[in-house]
């Protein structure tokens, strides 16, 4: 199993600017409690280990649960399936109109986000001597990446399914077996991450490879911060695995693990964004100092954080048995 780097740098405006997120956020937390209005149910037990979840915090009024093996936490009360497609629905065409920050920051999320994350597709492609395979793209429409996997070439054909559908058990696919699958966040967001996988695997050729993204709360921004940073919100964030538990969750599904990265680059800058917000957060002297610190220092320990697995976002490559 390998472990990828990258010497890559951003500022947080570029790809998710904190003074844009309020209005996005808000939108999520009043369309969630709008899809809970029509009833729901209660998690219970961890969707990794299927231990009894133990109580962890709030955010924003929604109740988060605890896994204690593994330290993933999970809204507790979901709606029903066909809201919750209605909701990540809403939530998809909120964030695709001009009525949100992202519109405006659509190019440097192009170069910073989409064409990395296709160049990491491509080089495992070609270290895996897979050519062309057809590509499955589960997302909940519309898709900001399928145009881009069709103009890259390497795929034979690319097919977008909706993740909810997949969840369900109503989607039809063109192709009876995939060389390749994508979940980029999706698992963070579906009231069934354990469903979606299987569903996923099971369209998944021998030797296939999935290619997963996630927010990981293991990570140093969530984990300094807990339940008050701001970029943990509903739907987006109803389920945030641990790295060791998203590993868990993949290898119970039938995959071999190629990589487990966490090549983030913005851990200390949300912390410091968010101190700047609220002098008054329960840091440590140690985590204050560190934050204070100058920037080769702060360069030095995100490169740490890359390097030990350590960083709030993950990717990790899967491969069908």
């Amino acid at each position: 199993m390998w472990s990828i780097e990258t010497d890559q740098t951003f500022p947080l405006s570029a790809v998710k600017p904190f003074d844009g997120l309020a209005g996005y956020r808000q939108h999520c937390l009043d369309e969630t409690r709008r899809a809970l209005k029509d009833g729901g149910r209660r998690r219970e037990r961890s969707p990794v280990t299927g231990s009894p979840l133990l109580p962890f915090g709030m955010i924003e009024g929604f109740e988060y649960l605890r896994c204690p093996d593994t330290g993933s936490f999970f809204l507790a009360e979901l709606p029903l399936p066909p809201q919750w497609t209605r909701l990540l629905a809403e939530v998809s065409r909120y964030r695709h109109s001009r009525e949100t920050f992202h519109a405006g920051i659509a190019q440097t999320r192009s170069e910073h986000v989409y064409t990395p994350k296709l160049d990491w597709i491509r080089s495992t492609l070609r270290m895996q001597h897979l050519e062309n395979p057809p590509v499955l793209d589960v997302v909940t429409p519309p898709s900001d990446i399928a145009s881009r996997l069709e103009d890259a070439g390497i795929f034979s054909r690319v097919e977008t399914i909706d993740e909810m559908a997949l969840v369900m058990g109503e989607a039809e696919s063109r192709s009876a077996r995939f060389g390749a699958a994508i979940l980029f966040e999706s698992l963070d967001r579906v009231d069934d991450p354990e469903a979606l996988l299987r569903a996923v695997v099971d369209r998944l050729a021998p030797g296939g490879l999935l290619f997963v993204t996630s927010l990981v709360c293991s990570g140093f921004d969530v984990a300094v911060l807990g339940l008050k940073n701001l970029y943990l919100y509903p739907p987006d964030r109803t389920n945030c695995f641990s790295l060791g538990g998203l590993e868990r969750l993949l290898k119970a599904s039938g995959l071999a693990l190629l990589e487990v990265s966490t090549p983030g680059v913005l851990d200390v800058e949300i912390i410091q964004t968010h101190l700047r917000r609220d002098p008054s957060l329960p840091l440590s002297t140690f985590e204050r100092q560190l934050l204070e610190a100058n920037l080769q220092t702060r360069e030095s320990f995100q490169a740490f954080l890359q390097q030990h697995r350590m960083s709030s976002f993950a990717r990790i490559i899967g491969r069908k048995a």
